[in-house]
C-alpha cells in the first residue's frame, strides 16, 4: 500500500533524537550480526545440501561438488560478467553441479541395489520437458555415459531434437512418451530401423495398431512400452494428475488388450517396458511406496503371463526440499534421495521374490531433481517503496490554507505520541478508527488533501512505532498485531520478469529459496516482498522459505538509490526457462555456464545471450526493418517541417536502432547516442 508523497518540515537534530526515531529505515545502532546469523535466517544449508553457503565476505559461494575447498563466489562471478557487458537479471548454470546431482541418483541406487542383493540393473533417464535447453540437454547427455543413463521425450519436436543430439551414442536408452500421432510413431520406428534402444509407451490403443504398421513397413521388431493407469493415487500439488482419473495410461483392461493383440502376433517378447506416472514433486514417500507395489503386482502378473517385460519405469515424482524442513510440506520431501533409492528398490525386489520372478531393471525419470540445484536467477534491486519512509515532526505543523486542523488528524496526532507498550492494541485500534474518519471525510469534501495526506503520513508512522514495539515483545506481543509485520513490510522492485524467469511463482505459487547474494556479514533490518517490472499485480513474490512454515516477507538489507544490490532465486533448473513468456515483452536473459577447473578456478565455459528488443518484436510477428524506416519518415517529416534539426534526427533514429538491439530488460546507465550534457 503507498501512501502521497508528502514530506513533512525538515527535523531538527532533536526531533530525530525524538522517540519518533523508532519510525526510520533503520536503527541507529546495528546489532551485531555474522554470516553464519544469514546462514541460519535464510536457511541456506538446509536447502543448499552442501551446495550453497556464506564465505566470511558475506558472499554466497556454490560448491558444486560439495568440496568446501571447491567453491565459487556468486557475486564474483556477476562482477566477471559485468566486465564482459552482461548486465542483470542472468540465469547461472553450474555446470559441476549438474554432473554431481546425476551422481548422486546414479549412487543412491547403486547402494540400494548392493545393499539388497538386487539381480537388476538401474538407468536414470531425464525427461527433457524439465529444461529443454540445449546446453543442459548436451550436458546430460555427456555426463550420462559414465552411468548408462537415457532420454525421455514427450512430444515429436523433443524426439527429433534428441535423435539429432545422440547420433554418437546409438545405445543411449530413449523412451518416448506423450500422446503420438502418426509421424509421431514414424519417427520411433525409424530410429528403430537405425539402430536406436527406442521405446514408445503406448498412451491409447490407436497407438498400438500405428506403431505395428510402421514396424511392419520398415521391417524392424519394436520395443514397446505401456503406461498403465495406477489406482494409487500421488501426493502433494499434483496428486490429481493421478489415480483412477488421470490423464496419463491405459486402464488394466486394456493393457491385457495390447498383451492380446501382440501374443495374437507372436510378438509379445516385444512388450519390454511398464511405465507409470505418480505425480510429480512427491512429498511422502509412502506414495512412493504404494505406488511402486501397485506397478510392480502389475510386472510380476505380465511377466507369468509370458510378456517380455524387463525394464520396470516408475516415472518422475522424486521431489525437491525446496525450503529445507525435510516434511511432508507440498514443497519439501520427508525422505532423503537414499531413502528414495531404497525404498523402489526393496519393494520390487519383494514383490519379484514373492512371486519367484526375475528382477527387473529399474528406470526413474527423475528429472527435477536433477536440474533444479544447477540454475541460479540473479537480479537487481531497482528501488523501494517504504511504508515507515517519513519522519513525523516534533509537533503538527500548520495546514498551509490556515483552516484548522481536522479532529481525524488530531486524533491521528494523539495516537501517535501515545504509543506504548501497554496499550498497542488499542492505540492500533485508534488509528485506523482515525484513518477509516479522514477517508470519509474526504470522500464528502470537509477534508482537504493536505491534511488527508498528512493523516495517510501519521497512520504509517503510528504503525511503524507500534510494529517496533511488538518486535520487542517478541512472543510476548499481541495475536492481534501479529499481521502488522507484513503489512508495513517495503517493496522491493526487482529488474525481472516472474512470468518469463520464475513463471511457476505466479502459475503454482511456487516456493524458491530466494535470498541476497552479498552484503550477508551485515544485518539485515528490511522487511520486504519483492514486485517485478511488468504491468501486472501478479507479478509480485510475497511467500518465502521459512523453517517452519511460509514467511509473507523477507529480510533485506536496506537498500540506497544507485547503489548495486543483488538478489538470487535459487533451484529454479526445474521447468522455469521452458515455462516462460512473454509478458510485456519481456524475454530470455542472458544464461551463463560456468564451470571449476582443475585448480578449482571457476571460468565461463559459455554465454547465452538473452533476447534483444528486436528478437521478441520478431516472435509476435513484428517487422523491425519496417518499424525503423517507419520512425526515420517520421524524423524526416519533423525536419521538413522544422521541429528537429538533421543531426537530431539521426540521433532519434540511431537511438531507437539501438534501441531495437538492447536488452529488454532495464539496462542501467546514460544512452550511448545522446550527449546528455549538451543543450
Amino acid at each position: 500500500m503507498t501512501t502521497p508523497d508528502v514530506s513533512f518540515p525538515a527535523s531538527t537534530d532533536a526531533q530525530r533524537e525524538s522517540p519518533a526515531r523508532g519510525c526510520a529505515v533503520a536503527p541507529a545502532t546495528e546489532p551485531a550480526w555474522s554470516t553464519e546469523d544469514s546462514v541460519d535466517l535464510y536457511q541456506t544449508r538446509l536447502w543448499g545440501k552442501g551446495f550453497f553457503d556464506v564465505n566470511a565476505e558475506g558472499h554466497v559461494v556454490v560448491r558444486p561438488e560439495r568440496d568446501p575447498v571447491r567453491e565459487i563466489d556468486l557475486h564474483a562471478v556477476v562482477e566477471g560478467l559485468r566486465e564482459r557487458g552482461f548486465k542483470t537479471p542472468v540465469l547461472i548454470h553450474f555446470s559441476d553441479l549438474l554432473n554431481r546431482r546425476m551422481a548422486d541418483l546414479h549412487e543412491a541406487f547403486q547402494n540400494a541395489i548392493r545393499e539388497n542383493t538386487y539381480r537388476g540393473a538401474y538407468i536414470g533417464v531425464y525427461p527433457i520437458k524439465v529444461n529443454q535447453q540445449r546446453r543442459v540437454v548436451e550436458e546430460i547427455r555427456q555426463y550420462g555415459e559414465a552411468f548408462n543413463s537415457g532420454l525421455e521425450v514427450g512430444s515429436k519436436p523433443e524426439l527429433l531434437a534428441v535423435m539429432g543430439l545422440t547420433t554418437d551414442s546409438r545405445d543411449r536408452l530413449i523412451i518416448c512418451n506423450g500422446f503420438k500421432e502418426d509421424r509421431y510413431i514414424e519417427f520411433t520406428m525409424l530410429a528403430a530401423k537405425l539402430g536406436r534402444q527406442i521405446i514408445p509407451v503406448i498412451e491409447n490403443l490407436t497407438e498400438l495398431r500405428l506403431i505395428l504398421s510402421h514396424a511392419d513397413r520398415l521391417g524392424v521388431r519394436p520395443r514397446i512400452g505401456v503406461r498403465v493407469n495406477l489406482s494409487a493415487k500421488g501426493a502433494g500439488r499434483w496428486r490429481h494428475s493421478s489415480g483412477a482419473k488421470a490423464k496419463f495410461g491405459l486402464t488394466l483392461l486394456e493393457v491385457l488388450e495390447v498383451f492380446e493383440v501382440l501374443k495374437a502376433r507372436k510378438m509379445e517378447d516385444c512388450l519390454e517396458l511398464l511405465h507409470c506416472h505418480m505425480g510429480s514433486q512427491i512429498h511422502d514417500i509412502r506414495q512412493v511406496v504404494s505406488g511402486v507395489n501397485e506397478l510392480a503386482r502389475i510386472y510380476v502378473q505380465l511377466r507369468k503371463m509370458g510378456a517380455g517385460v524387463q525394464f520396470m519405469d516408475v516415472g518422475g515424482g522424486l521431489g525437491v526440499d525446496y525450503d529445507g524442513s525435510q516434511t511432508s510440506f507440498e514443497f519439501s520431501t520427508n525422505y532423503t534421495l537414499q531413502e528414495y533409492a531404497s525404498s523402489i528398490v526393496y519393494k520390487i525386489m519383494a514383490v519379484c521374490d514373492e512371486e519367484g520372478v526375475d528382477h527387473p531393471t529399474i528406470i526413474t525419470e527423475s528429472g527435477r531433481a536433477m536440474v533444479a540445484q544447477q540454475s541460479v536467477l540473479v537480479f537487481d534491486v531497482l528501488g523501494a517503496n517504504r511504508p515507515d519512509r517519513h519522519t513525523p515532526p516534533a509537533e503538527l505543523p500548520p495546514l498551509i490554507d490556515g483552516e484548522a486542523a481536522p479532529r481525524p488528524l488530531t486524533d491521528m496526532w494523539e495516537t501517535f505520541r501515545a504509543v506504548n507498550e501497554r496499550r498497542l492494541v488499542e492505540r492500533y485500534h485508534d488509528a485506523l478508527e482515525a484513518r477509516d474518519e479522514a477517508m470519509r471525510l474526504f470522500s464528502v469534501g470537509y477534508m482537504g488533501l493536505q491534511a488527508r495526506a498528512m493523516v495517510d503520513q501519521l497512520f504509517w508512522a503510528t504503525c511503524a512505532k507500534i510494529r517496533d514495539k511488538v518486535r520487542e515483545l517478541g512472543d510476548n506481543a499481541p495475536e492481534e498485531l501479529a499481521e502488522l509485520e507484513s503489512s508495513m513490510s517495503d517493496t522491493y522492485f526487482c529488474n525481472l520478469s516472474i512470468f518469463q524467469s520464475l513463471p511457476d511463482i505466479w502459475a503454482i505459487r511456487q516456493l524458491f529459496p530466494i535470498m541476497p547474494i552479498h552484503r550477508l556479514n551485515e544485518h539485515p533490518s528490511r522487511r520486504a516482498t519483492l514486485a517485478d517490472i511488468t504491468c501486472d499485480s501478479d507479478g509480485k513474490i510475497d511467500r518465502f522459505v521459512d523453517d517452519h512454515d511460509v514467511k509473507k516477507s523477507l529480510q533485506l538489507h536496506d537498500f540506497q538509490e544507485g547503489e548495486s544490490y543483488l538478489l538470487g532465486a535459487f533451484l529454479v533448473g526445474a521447468y522455469q526457462e521452458t515455462l516462460g513468456d512473454l509478458h510485456n515483452l519481456f524475454g530470455d536473459t542472458h544464461a551463463a555456464h560456468v564451470r571449476l577447473d582443475e585448480n578449482g578456478q571457476w571460468w565461463l565455459d559459455e554465454v547465452i545471450e538473452g533476447d534483444s528488443v528486436r528478437e521478441v518484436l520478431q516472435y509476435v510477428q513484428y517487422d523491425p526493418l519496417k518499424l525503423s524506416a517507419a520512425i526515420r519518415r517520421e524524423c524526416e517529416l519533423a525536419v521538413r517541417d522544422k521541429r528537429m534539426a538533421a543531426i537530431e534526427s539521426q540521433k532519434v533514429v540511431r537511438a531507437y536502432e539501438a534501441g531495437l538491439d538492447g536488452y529488454t530488460y532495464l539496462e542501467s546507465g546514460e544512452s550511448p547516442v545522446f550527449d546528455h550534457d549538451a543543450g
